[in-house]
């Protein structure tokens, strides 16, 4: 990305015009500290001037983030970080609005906003830090903590039956979906390039350690030992492979997912073929950590892009009919607007 003013060479801008002069205050070992450096890494290549960056957040561990941007930014009101940010895309359509929320704040108090951002699909991108638990209040159990979890406020275990935010996210009608993990750099920075580029609401959600409250929860898919065997990276067009020596795959039985080990008259192409446009089969794949609890067939966690669709945006449709009908009618008065049609005067 380069920037230039009037007399003057461009100037490649780095990470560090976009690190601010704040001390960023998180624990030791917590995972948004690598969620930070990979967004100010990759802001560079997206273009843009800085000023042209909003970062929006709720409340929560994770919505400290706009204090640490050298970019425009609000720490707003718990949950409703989507709605606000919606409100600065259709204000002003030239900026590129991102939002940074928790499990909690969005899925618990943001529930509502977090679902009708999804159908209206304002062009901004949302990225969900997801620990599992409430960190900023001190360990409770989240919107997509584990059943059974012993916290603060399931001492004897939960029993709620936790979100699948991918799930969620497709039900609810959203355009782009990916999933990353705050210790696979190279992966955030590739998934965030690709949130970046897709026209409509990209929502992103990032596995990330809580070291204090809920600490490794998302170690099996990060650590050497057990990483191939649990992780399914799906690249658009590309077989579903896995395992330590890419031995193992996923086809299709009907609509089945099935686990097949490769070799033995079993190639890579009898497997499943990525497709991040088809919508049904993304829910399959959201719905492969639900499989591993309710089968014998242990399947691994999906990590990357699961669906994408190119529709028509909120912001970007309410400027057209603001346009439209005032090229019909001119601009109407804001006493009118809010008085309405019909009054009564009351004597």
């Amino acid at each position: 990305m380069e920037t230039s003013t009037e007399n003057t060479a461009p100037v490649k801008l780095t990470a560090k015009d976009f690190t601010s002069d704040q001390e960023v205050k998180w624990c030791p070992g917590c995972g948004d500290y690598s969620i930070l450096k990979q967004v100010q890494t990759v802001l560079p290549d997206m273009g843009g001037d800085r000023e042209k960056y909003v970062f929006v957040s709720g409340i929560g561990c994770s919505s400290r983030f706009p204090y640490y941007m050298a970019t425009y930014g609000m720490h707003s009101i718990h949950g409703r970080a989507p709605a606000i940010a919606t409100g600065v895309k259709a204000a002003n359509p030239e900026l590129n609005v991102w939002v940074v929320t928790g499990d909690g704040d969005l899925l618990s108090i943001g529930g509502n906003h977090f679902i009708h951002v999804m159908r209206r699909n304002p062009n901004i991108k949302l990225m969900m830090f997801n620990n599992e638990i409430y960190g900023l209040t001190k360990g409770q159990y989240s919107p997509t903590s584990s059943k059974g979890i012993v916290t603060k406020s399931t001492p004897y275990g939960s029993i709620d039956e936790p979100f699948n935010p991918a799930e969620l996210a497709l039900g609810a009608k959203t355009s782009f979906f990916a999933r990353t993990i705050d210790r696979d750099p190279k992966h955030m920075q590739a998934v965030i390039h690709r949130a970046n580029k897709h026209h409509g609401t990209a929502f992103v959600e990032v596995y990330q350690n809580c070291p204090v409250f809920n600490d490794g929860v998302f170690f099996i898919f990060t650590e050497k030992e057990t990483k191939k065997e649990e992780c399914l990276f799906i690249e658009h067009g590309k077989p579903l492979v896995f395992g330590q020596t890419e031995n193992k795959g996923i086809k299709l039985d009907g609509l089945k997912p099935v686990i097949v080990e490769l070799g033995n008259g079993v190639s890579k192409d009898d497997l499943w073929i990525h497709d991040e446009e088809d919508k049904t089969k993304a829910f399959m794949l959201a719905r492969f950590a639900d499989l591993s609890k309710d089968s014998e067939t242990h399947f691994p966690r999906p990590f990357g892009v699961f669906f994408r669709e190119d529709r028509p945006c909120i912001d970007e449709d309410m400027a057209k009919q603001i346009e439209t009908i005032q090229a019909k009618k001119g601009r109407t008065s804001l006493n009118k607007i809010l008085s309405g049609e019909k009054t009564w005067t009351i004597v």
